[in-house]
């Protein structure tokens, strides 16, 4: 038989002061006696019926689509032309003319150019190809170099700003082992050691064989675009060429600068990229009297904020005064960036701009799209509620219960334990 054993509140254990301390010390687990804690909060869930549903896709419909075709309309103001340069060094070279500029013989096939002006180009634009002397401006090194010739028609007076850019095709500026390939300390002027480039995320371009370490180091800076374009030239018949002066200054937004800062290193402490190295004696820095100031180098700053799309486009001069006038241009560029290692293209793209941005009629279409289809599935729905309404709350549509006419009732409830009827 079992013992219970009872202690009494008069006894000797109950009055033991150890035993006191230890009741205390314990711990319910049991939550606050709290709204938030008891999940009392008053809480809202709304019921979705048709009266609430269907104005909402109208009023969704109504909203969009005018948006959308303002979005529209502002992208087709934009006036542009794109030609694809790509193969320029399979063009004939330009044909002497003694009354003027070369002439261009070779026609660009249309799948290269696209356009966008309030008139109709009535040219189509031609290219040609030469070797001409070039001298880098950063060493001021010779070096013969492939030049294409572009000579194309604006059909009307373009307002500013006008815009210049380079375009690439599938070049994969968004590959994860491409966009760590920096070092953001070398580039904000410190001179790091090679052990510290070596240690950092330059890799595979940290340190030259022989020690020194690239400056500035990393794969992103090693492939910077290099072809170099000369300023627009209007070549109209009987006039003298005169230039339309472009800037590289401006291209780069305001903040990237603090991103980059004068060096402290020698030029005989560092060498250049590979793909740099060929601009200068002796393929190194050693010759200058001071390393190129990327804190106010503006084109690479532009190439170092990389893209996140294979096909991008990047601002390489511009001019916000002047009106681009009517008439036919020619364009020199010194070709060297070598887009078939990759499979890519390269392009020019003249260019104006709304508040909207650039030319992009996707955004203006998905609204548009999107404000018709709420319109049309609210006319749809609408007119399913009035031709066959169904009642709110009817428990004979569960699936699982067709077989037999739903008693339940419309709130929901289930009859418990004790109810009575």
């Amino acid at each position: 038989m079992s013992q219970t054993q009872v202690d009494h509140s008069d006894s000797i254990s109950s009055q033991d002061p150890q035993n006191q301390e230890q009741a205390k010390k314990t711990k319910s687990r049991r939550p606050a006696n709290t709204a938030f804690r008891q999940q009392r909060l008053k809480a809202w869930q709304p019921i979705l019926t048709p009266k609430t549903v269907l104005p909402l896709f109208f009023i969704v419909g109504i909203i969009f689509a005018p948006i959308g075709g303002l979005l529209l309309w502002a992208s087709s103001q934009v006036q542009e032309l794109s030609i694809d340069y790509t193969n320029c060094a399979s063009a004939p070279a330009p044909e002497e003319n003694a009354d003027g500029p070369s002439r261009l013989t070779k026609e660009i096939d249309s799948d290269r150019v696209t356009s966008a002006f309030k008139q109709t180009m009535s040219t189509k634009p031609k290219w040609g190809h030469t070797k001409e002397t070039y001298k880098w401006p950063l060493s001021g090194k010779e070096q013969e170099t492939d030049v294409c010739y572009l000579e194309f028609t604006i059909p009307n007076d373009v307002a500013p700003p006008i815009l210049f850019y380079y375009r690439l095709t599938n070049f994969y500026q968004n590959h994860r082992r491409y966009v760590k390939s920096l070092d953001t300390n070398q580039l904000k002027g410190n001179a790091e050691s090679a052990s510290a480039i070596r240690s950092g995320d330059c890799d595979p371009l940290s340190t030259a064989p022989d020690g020194r370490p690239y400056y500035p180091c990393g794969l992103i800076a090693n492939s910077m675009f290099n072809d170099t374009f000369d300023e627009l030239n209007i070549t109209n018949a009987g006039d003298t060429a005169q230039p339309f002066k472009m800037s590289t200054s401006g291209i780069a937004w305001d903040s990237e600068a603090d991103l980059y800062g004068k060096s402290k290193y020698s030029p005989k402490d560092v060498v250049p990229p590979p793909n740099w190295a060929n601009q200068f004696e002796d393929n190194g820095y050693d010759d200058l009297k001071e390393l190129p100031n990327i804190h106010t180098w503006e084109a690479l700053q532009v190439w170092m904020r990389t893209a996140g799309l294979p096909t991008f486009s990047k601002l390489a001069m511009r001019n916000d005064n002047e009106t681009l006038k009517q008439g036919t241009y020619r364009l020199r560029i010194f070709d060297r960036f070598p887009v078939q290692e990759f499979g890519g293209t390269k392009s020019i793209l003249i260019s104006t701009r709304t508040v909207m941005g650039g030319k992009n009629p996707f955004l203006g279409i998905a609204y548009i799209v999107v404000g018709g289809l709420c319109i049309l599935l609210g006319a749809v729905f609408t007119a399913t509620h009035l031709i066959k309404p169904r009642k709110l709350g009817d428990h004979t549509y569960l699936s699982w219960n067709n077989d037999q006419p739903s008693t339940a009732t419309a709130t929901g409830r289930a009859p418990r334990a004790g109810d009575t009827a």
